[in-house]
């Protein structure tokens, strides 16, 4: 059963739902490699002499891959669009259960 979009009132609620949002398997690898560049783009910028505006390689890297997931492979629009807090949590969550096998990489 497809779970609904019709408000949450939990991350718990919400978690079922991301992933829903999430079944292509290309669009999960997309995701897991964005938020990785992106986590490690964080770090070469806070341990460099780089301006603070790279920090937006950041954003341009997870959300990048993120939507091409989402557009190209999924077909669907990105949860973050309505749920900003509770998607980027789900990505580490998405990313940590894919890093221990519980869901497929």
């Amino acid at each position: 059963m497809e779970p609904s979009d019709t408000g949450f009132n939990s991350f718990k609620e919400f978690y079922p739902f991301y992933l829903h949002q999430h079944e292509n398997i290309t669009s999960r690898r997309l995701h897991f490699i964005g938020l990785v560049l992106a986590v490690l783009w964080l770090i070469i910028v806070l341990l460099s002499p780089l301006s603070n505006l790279y920090l937006l390689g950041c954003l341009v890297l997870g959300y990048g891959a993120g939507f091409i997931g989402h557009f190209v492979f999924e077909k669907n629009k990105p949860a973050t669009f309505k749920y900003p807090l509770y998607s980027f949590i789900s990505d580490f969550v998405m990313a940590k259960d894919i890093i221990s096998g519980k869901i497929k990489f």
